[in-house]
């Protein structure tokens, strides 16, 4: 059996979220995956309500940026979690720089949680 590389998949759904492109991001997330802003109390599960959540991000930025990851890994337990910088520009130009940490558990070799901590206001609102 291949074992998955975890920072691998993590970079892609990064990729996919820079990128604004839903399918990518899916593509790393199970169909039940359970995404949880721990730092402001929201919870969504599944595809559609983090689709949702994505393309309210999109529409409220003129880009996302994320970088300069560092990894720490729990074989043992199917998870890693990464720290890193994000930068959002919003569409007045203003920029908005954060460090986050996230924390990802794997099942079936792609993510079936997705637990943010975010520094600062919550750019991933549930609602609009």
């Amino acid at each position: 059996m291949k074992e998955i590389n975890a920072e691998n998949l993590v970079l892609k759904y990064f990729k996919g979220v820079d990128e604004e492109n839903i399918s990518s991001v899916l593509d790393t997330l199970t169909e039940d995956c359970v995404f949880s802003i721990e730092t402001h109390g929201i919870k969504l599960v599944g595809h559609d309500e983090i689709t949702s959540m994505f393309k309210r991000l999109w529409k409220n930025h003129a880009s996302v940026e994320h970088k300069d990851f560092y990894f720490v890994k729990d074989a043992m337990k199917n998870q890693v979690a990464v720290r890193f910088q994000v930068i959002n520009i919003l569409h007045n130009d203003q920029i908005i720089s954060k460090s986050n940490c996230n924390f990802f558990t794997l099942k079936d070799g792609i993510f079936s949680e997705v637990r943010v901590y975010m520094a600062g206001e919550n750019t991933l609102n549930k609602e609009n």
